[in-house]
């Protein structure tokens, strides 16, 4: 049986914590601020846990050796 191979683009967008959880970035800051409010533009700073449904796909598909 092969290895899988992990997702190159994956590996760029999302990180797996000690505890299991992925960790991204938050959506919605790479062009048009001017149209959000303040509040929004601060709350999307750094980095945000993902849902569970969607980060066991993620780990599931793309980084299977994470």
């Amino acid at each position: 049986m092969p290895k899988l191979k992990t997702h190159s683009g994956s590996k760029k967008r999302f990180k797996i914590s000690g505890s299991g959880k992925v960790i991204m970035a938050q959506a919605g800051k790479r062009h048009g601020m001017i149209k959000r409010t303040n509040k929004q533009i601060r709350n999307q700073r750094g980095t945000t846990v993902m849902f569970k449904g969607d980060a066991d796909n993620v780990k599931k598909f793309f980084l299977p050796n994470g």
